[in-house]
């Protein structure tokens, strides 16, 4: 055997450790890494559904904004861009927060794991406080879903997606009393995971809206 080689395969051998999930076993003995998708079917047959409603949401929102240039134009100007910012944080953070609770469970970690979670769910209570308190602001400075199509997709948009996030909010509190009573753990954790798929869906939904709606002119 080659230097080249001996070389080689230690190289593989390092790749392959620094992909263990569970602190015992390379990430092709992870239980759940096995499988084609990561959480369950359902899931994911709910997280296309939900796409393909947002892509709906997005077709709309170019068709009338062909046909309302002027007012996409000068929608965003109005709107409060620092609130959408803060959410954007907001979101961003939990999800940082859900892949690292995820993460814990799989060291067998289910203290940190219900922790992070707890992170990620202040984290979404942030963004339906500051949402609500957007929407208030937008009353107080005459901008209503009738006041014209971009503001109309805008109340649309949001507020399917706020539903989203309060949905996924919740799904995450029921993630903690799971972990809590003892049936997610290092070995069987699919609903986490696809709780997480979810609120990951959601994310990036947002990350979408945000500049369409506050940045784009």
């Amino acid at each position: 055997m080659t230097v080249s080689n001996v070389a080689s395969e230690q190289f593989v051998g390092q790749a392959e450790e620094t992909f263990y999930l569970n602190g015992s076993g390379s990430v092709t003995t992870e239980p759940e890494t096995l499988k084609k998708i990561p959480g369950n079917k359902a899931v994911w047959v709910g997280i296309f559904a939900e796409l393909s409603e947002f892509a709906v949401f997005f077709i709309a929102y170019f068709i009338a904004k062909a046909h309302n240039p002027i007012e996409f134009e000068q929608g965003p100007l109005a709107l409060n861009t620092l609130a959408g910012t803060l959410n954007t944080f907001a979101l961003i953070t939990s999800s940082y927060f859900v892949a690292k609770s995820l993460a814990a469970i799989r060291v067998n970690d289910p203290q940190k794991s219900i922790r992070c979670l707890s992170y990620a769910v202040c984290c979404g209570a942030l963004y339906l406080l500051i949402k609500f308190w957007e929407y208030h602001w937008n009353v107080d400075h005459g901008i209503h879903a009738d006041t014209n199509s971009f503001f109309s997709m805008y109340y649309y948009m949001t507020f399917n997606h706020l539903i989203h996030v309060s949905w996924a909010t919740l799904s995450l509190l029921w993630a903690i009393s799971q972990i809590k009573v003892g049936n997610y753990t290092q070995q069987r954790h699919v609903g986490l995971t696809a709780i997480a798929c979810y609120w990951h869906m959601v994310d990036l939904a947002w990350v979408i809206i945000f500049p369409l709606l506050y940045v784009l002119r």
